[in-house]
């Protein structure tokens, strides 16, 4: 698929600056990331997480009464997806209904699940512009965690990688696959691995996309090495690997 889009101000990037066909691009893109593109993916929860992961970017949903170290973000999706006409059931809107990842493995095929897999399958390019609403927030709350000495390198690396014919999409995807890098509970061993690390690992010259990728992945490597042993992150390494080297032309 051949993908351009303009090259963007980083003071203009917005949800409103991506066109229909732009978004369900983009939105097919991080689908294929996540899980290959297919209906099936759209609802999963991965062995060792205390959550289920859905929609396009895998959107984390916690059980009620449950809350962990990363952020939830299907609350949010389905509240944006009712508020432009889809039809949202009411237990979508609520915390997740299934407390263990064998409940929720055990009704796959029922009835909740599948409507819930139409919805995420019809609703792409929708999903995608909510993802971008993400990326919209993140400068500003980058350079408020930032150390003072890392927020031009910063500032500067988020414009020179948002002007790149790729890199509204890289900057998005990795935001909503990996964080702003803003939360002190998105940590291991003190180190994060959002988008803030990103781009104050990267250097303020030479080209943009390759050094984005290259910092990405020191990032996620790093976190893989302080990772608990009974997560067994380096299993999903790879995939992250492959995930990145998507941001390049």
């Amino acid at each position: 698929m051949r993908f351009l889009l303009p090259l963007l101000a980083a003071t203009s990037l917005s949800t409103a600056a991506i066109s229909d066909r732009q978004a369900d691009e983009i939105g097919r893109r991080i689908w294929k990331n996540e899980c290959a593109g297919t209906i099936s993916g759209l609802t999963s929860w991965n062995s060792g997480e205390e959550f289920p992961s859905l929609g396009i970017a895998h959107f984390i949903w916690y059980p009620a009464g449950k809350r962990g170290p990363f952020e939830e973000s299907f609350p949010g999706l389905a509240r944006f997806l009712k508020a432009r006409g889809e039809s949202v059931a009411d237990w979508m809107l609520g915390p997740c209904p299934w407390a263990s990842r064998g409940e929720f493995c055990a009704e796959l095929k029922g009835p909740r699940l599948s409507a819930l897999r139409q919805l995420l399958a019809r609703t792409v390019p929708l999903q995608a512009r909510f993802a971008a609403g993400r990326l919209d927030a993140a400068l500003p709350k980058m350079l408020a965690a930032a150390a003072p000495g890392d927020r031009p390198a910063v500032e500067e690396n988020f414009r020179r990688v948002a002007a790149e014919p790729l890199g509204y999409y890289a900057l998005m995807d990795y935001v909503n696959f990996k964080g702003e890098g803003t939360s002190l509970t998105e940590r291991y061993a003190g180190a994060g691995w959002g988008l803030l690390q990103v781009l104050a690992g990267m250097r303020t010259t030479g080209p943009a996309l390759p050094a984005f990728v290259r910092s990405a992945d020191a990032a996620l490597a790093l976190r893989v090495k302080n990772s608990p042993p009974s997560r067994n992150e380096a299993q999903w390494l790879p995939g992250w690997r492959n995930r990145l080297q998507t941001y390049l032309p």
